[in-house]
């Protein structure tokens, strides 16, 4: 009964739960840990305060008591509603966090006021964020798209039976099929061609970087930086919000790319579209991919013109509402529905299933499609 009511009084918080059992030692400590963030009593003084030696210290509870990926919703927590952005600036805070994408977020909304004393230690925490998800994403990636760029390229002289596209050859000579064997009769084989070192396709990352794209950002400017390493693939990496600024230049350094973002600002999605579409030389063999949430603060119906112009070229076009782990933000639903009128979906996509979404767009496949399958 009593470990019962000891969880009870966790779940619960604050000294009026109900229950009339006592903490102790840590549980004790935990409590205080979460009733900083969490007890909405303000007689009970709660909170954090202005203090950095204080939060400084709660950090390295939190850190103690709970694991990662809790630490990071807890930081997450209280940087929105004890309005701790401003103690961020510190460098004795930004070395006692736990770095995550929400984290490097709000580091790159404050880039522009933060003190020349906080900006190593705020380097130190963007570069520990970007390793650990180039980590995880990165072979990933190179893998999905060398394999995509592979099969996507065709050859009728295929040298191993391995790189035979069995599907396209049978329907290639269906001409050919044997009603009594109940067989096709291959006149022309339909491969894959490998070892093309030459640029075979042009991707344009179009990113927002208003304050609620925070997060995509963060990922964007990752992924960028691994296609931009692939010989194959020409990349481009362009952010915008009411100015575009293209990044293409600094991708080798992804820590470099998001010190050069503006998080916060008005939007101009008509404006940057049109810079992208200046990148693109093959429209046949590009894709351009929009990451916004669609609120435009431009031309609407010249946005959308330019899309289709595109589309129209050839250009494989998808517009992601964020690539990030949160899901479908929130975004303008009219301009989502006139695009995916024009074949062009426009959906949230996780980091995780990003690279299959570059697979699928560098093969030509059914984008609306791939989506029903991954995503739904």
């Amino acid at each position: 009964m009593d470990e019962r009511l000891r969880r009870w009084r966790l779940v619960l918080g604050g000294e009026a739960d109900g229950t009339g059992f006592g903490l102790r030692g840590v549980d004790a400590q935990m409590d205080g840990a979460l009733s900083a963030v969490y007890d909405r009593d303000p007689e009970r003084g709660a909170g954090l305060g202005a203090s950095a030696p204080r939060v400084a210290r709660w950090l390295g509870d939190i850190r103690t008591y709970f694991p990662s990926s809790v630490v990071q919703v807890m930081q997450k927590d209280a940087i929105e509603r004890l309005n701790l952005t401003r103690l961020l600036l510190e460098p004795e805070m930004l070395e006692a966090v736990e770095p995550d994408v929400h984290l490097v977020g709000t580091l790159l909304a404050l880039n522009k006021v933060m003190p020349e004393r906080a900006r190593e230690s705020a380097r130190a925490v963007v570069r520990a964020v970007v390793t650990e998800l180039e980590r995880r994403l990165a072979q990933r990636t190179r893998a999905a798209v060398t394999g995509a760029l592979d099969r996507s390229a065709r050859t009728h002289r295929p040298r191993r039976a391995a790189d035979i596209d069995w599907d396209r050859t049978i329907r290639a000579n269906l001409k050919n099929y044997l009603p009594d064997r109940n067989t096709v009769v291959p006149s022309r084989l339909v491969g894959y061609a490998r070892r093309q070192r030459a640029v075979r396709r042009e991707v344009v990352l179009c990113v927002d970087q208003s304050g609620s794209m925070a997060a995509s950002v963060v990922y964007s400017g990752v992924f960028g930086a691994v296609l931009a390493s692939m010989r194959s693939l020409k990349t481009s990496l362009v952010v915008f919000d009411t100015a575009v600024v293209d990044l293409t230049d600094q991708l080798h350094d992804p820590v470099e790319v998001l010190f050069g973002t503006q998080l916060g600002g008005g939007t101009d999605i008509n404006r940057a579209i049109a810079y992208g579409q200046g990148l693109i030389t093959r429209p046949a063999e590009s894709i351009f991919i929009l990451i916004s949430d669609l609120y435009e603060g431009g031309v609407r119906q010249e946005m959308l013109r330019r899309i289709g112009s595109m589309v129209q070229a050839g250009v494989q076009v998808i517009v992601l509402l964020a690539l990030s782990d949160e899901g479908a933000p929130a975004h303008d639903h009219d301009n989502a529905a006139a695009l995916t009128a024009m074949g062009v979906p426009a959906f949230a996509c996780t980091p995780d299933a990003f690279p299959d979404l570059m697979a699928a767009a560098i093969e030509r496949r059914d984008i609306a499609r791939w989506v029903e399958h991954h995503l739904s």
